[in-house]
């Protein structure tokens, strides 16, 4: 009787070990789930913040203001722009990419 009353209590006290270990890891994972969805919602914001700045340096007025205050540039006179179109082989139009030169 108490051998079997010897591997009945080591039995229970793996069980309690592993139920303790379980339960430590379990919590460890959770902690680790918390930061992550921390960390998720910090790039979010990020994210949002850089959407606002790209669309910040990218608004038509900024760019033109830049344009003709800095760079001297201007809007040339609606006579003076010419419209390039490019044929492909399958003879279809389209508009010439920005610094190629269209095909003849």
């Amino acid at each position: 009787m108490t051998r079997l009353n010897l591997i009945l209590f080591v039995a229970l006290m793996m069980t309690a070990l592993g139920v303790v270990t379980a339960q430590h890891k379990s919590r460890k994972l959770y902690f680790e789930l918390q930061q992550q969805h921390d960390a998720a919602k910090q790039y979010e914001i990020e994210w949002g913040q850089l959407q606002l700045e790209q669309s910040t340096w990218a608004m038509h007025s900024r760019i033109e203001s830049i344009a003709t205050k800095h760079m001297n540039m201007e809007v040339p006179d609606p006579k003076r722009i010419q419209v390039v179109t490019v044929v492909h082989a399958d003879k279809t139009k389209f508009p010439a990419e920005p610094g190629k030169v269209p095909a003849e």
